[in-house]
């Protein structure tokens, strides 16, 4: 099985804080991961180092086969990240954060016109390109966010709690895009509060306290705790 990121042995210290304490695990390329715990649990800081935005005071991660420690803006280039906090410019338009966008990627404007044509028409914004970004729903924002990440065809998508706040309709419409990059064979490391996500993920790991609980498919982890839900066995696993 080929693995889109290694995780071995991996902690980080804020001074005398352990954020993240010796986990392991490993995402197979084109798969669904998902990492799940509650607030402060260490999965934002887990996805940073990953990111090559922390370094880790311990431990090894590869991404695409590349030593993020070594190469962290090769790994960079590879990677579209949504974070939890909407990032984009609502004083610009759908179709100007677009292009904006695109000209950090270093796209050529014939490839930013291109990409913005198929991305407008993919994620539901045709007849809305000249809107203001302040002026959208949450659930509009967090699409536009998405689109805006894989702008530059990257290989991993990293969405940190990317539909907190959104509505239902929303929120599965956003697990149908998911799906579909899925398939096309990006990989996707995604956090996420609501369980009936997990449900839709090809793996499940759980955090608490920076210690890396369980990690496996979420038919498998159901079958050990007996449970019919991702989200009993998130009781269950965090009751420990």
């Amino acid at each position: 099985m080929e693995y889109a990121i290694k995780v071995e042995g991996l902690t980080k210290r804020f001074g005398e804080f352990v954020a993240v304490n010796d986990i392991s695990f490993s995402i197979p390329k084109g798969s669904i991961f998902a990492l799940l715990g509650p607030n402060g649990s260490g999965k934002t800081t887990t996805i940073k180092i990953i990111c090559g935005v922390l370094r880790a005071t311990k431990g090894y991660v590869e991404v695409l086969g590349n030593d993020v420690s070594k190469y962290p803006e090769q790994v960079k280039q590879n990677i579209g990240y949504v974070s939890q906090k909407f990032s984009l410019y609502e004083d610009l338009t759908v179709e100007e954060n677009i292009e904006f966008y695109g000209a950090i990627y270093d796209l050529s404007k014939d490839e930013i016109e291109e990409k913005k044509a198929k991305l407008l028409k993919f994620f539901g914004f045709e007849g809305r390109e000249k809107s203001l970004v302040g002026t959208l729903s949450g659930g509009m924002k967090q699409k536009l966010a998405f689109a805006c990440a894989t702008l530059h065809n990257p290989q991993i998508l990293i969405l940190d709690e990317p539909t907190a706040g959104v509505d239902p309709i929303s929120r599965k419409e956003y697990w149908e895009m998911i799906r579909v990059f899925s398939q096309s064979g990006v990989t996707v490391l995604v956090t996420s509060h609501y369980m009936d996500e997990a449900e839709r993920c090809d793996y499940v790991a759980f955090m608490f306290n920076g210690i890396l609980k369980e990690v496996d498919t979420p038919a498998n982890v159901k079958t050990k705790y007996s449970s019919h839900s991702i989200e009993d066995v998130f009781m269950k696993v965090f009751s420990q």
